[in-house]
């Protein structure tokens, strides 16, 4: 299993970033030791003064598949969750100004909690799904796939042109605005189509 995320995959997002609109999905990767199970605590790091959650559907991958087709690539994933990309925004901002790579701010271990899966056909309206998070009870970030660039079928043509992608892997696409900090005693509850679907302490 592998961790696919998409970056500045909604237009309000890269606004809050000041980043730049990308004309292609853009994509880096975690490792496995990168999941965090549901309501297992997430250990603030040593490394990292500054940890941010960013919330997000993940869809995961139902069969193997390399070059697919975007016509066709709704039948490579079957189900949906939600989960959060946590990345440790002060050495990703160090690396950024020196030009490096960044998956030290992106890939560590724990940095991809994830709840249970769905099915997709299950949902009501799977063209729009609504998520979101609460940080100690109040909303911090609220999200619907149907404001994404870049859809969840040409995500997946794009990256399998690149990377094969393989049943069980997990494709984060990517965070609504609101991404923000998190302390030691925070906790995290994600929603999918308003339903509470996990929750985890910061220690």
């Amino acid at each position: 299993m592998k961790f696919i995320c998409i970056g500045r995959n909604y237009l309000a997002h890269i606004a809050e970033l000041d980043h730049e609109l990308p004309s292609e999905p853009l994509f880096f990767m975690k490792p496995a030791s990168a999941l965090l199970l549901p309501y297992h605590p997430f250990f603030y790091p040593d490394f990292s003064q500054e940890i941010h959650y960013e919330t997000e559907l993940v869809i995961r991958i139902c069969k193997s598949g390399r070059y697919i087709e975007e016509k066709s690539a709704h039948e490579y994933y079957d189900a949906i969750t939600v989960g959060i990309d946590f990345t440790a925004r002060d050495l990703q901002r160090r690396c950024i100004e020196k030009g490096h790579p960044w998956e030290i701010a992106k890939s560590f271990d724990s940095s991809a909690p994830m709840g249970e899966f769905r099915r997709i056909d299950s949902l009501k309206d799977p063209s729009e799904i609504s998520f979101g998070m609460k940080l100690n009870d109040e909303w911090a970030q609220q999200g619907n796939s149907c404001d994404m660039i870049f859809s969840f079928d040409k995500i997946v043509s794009y990256v399998s042109r690149f990377v094969t992608l393989e049943e069980g892997d997990c494709i984060f696409t990517g965070t609504p605005r609101g991404v923000g900090e998190v302390h030691v005693g925070d906790k995290l509850e994600l929603f999918l189509e308003n339903e509470s679907i996990f929750w985890f302490n910061v220690k």
